[in-house]
């Protein structure tokens, strides 16, 4: 289980598979894993990935990678920024990081689990 109110993490990982489901050509792969009283949420995708100089950009507000892109086709560049917002809210982190089973981006979630599972 996890610390905080439901909506927090609900829109969290929304958040998180939105960005996925946006970018993706075709697949969008979703690990959760509990170990060290630590919550472990993974989503990754098959789309054109994160440069490595943007990991860190892509959770500030209203950054979009892709300049051609519009509002309507990109986002508006918040979901990424509420994601680590509310996992700093509830004791976590989220990161950015090199792809792994598939060759777009990578995010990571650690959540604190309440009874330190």
């Amino acid at each position: 289980m996890l610390t905080g109110r439901e909506q927090l993490p609900s829109r969290l990982v929304r958040n998180l598979l939105d960005n996925a489901a946006r970018y993706a050509h075709g697949r969008v792969a979703v690990t959760l894993t509990a170990a060290d009283g630590w919550a472990r949420l993974t989503v990754e995708d098959d789309g054109p990935g994160i440069p490595a100089a943007d990991r860190e950009r892509v959770f500030e507000r209203f950054v979009r990678l892709d300049t051609a892109r519009d509002r309507a086709a990109g986002g508006a560049g918040l979901g990424l920024a509420l994601v680590r917002t509310i996992a700093h809210s509830l004791g976590g982190t989220a990161t950015a990081e090199p792809p792994g089973r598939l060759p777009g981006a990578r995010l990571v979630v650690r959540l604190p689990l309440a009874d330190g599972g």
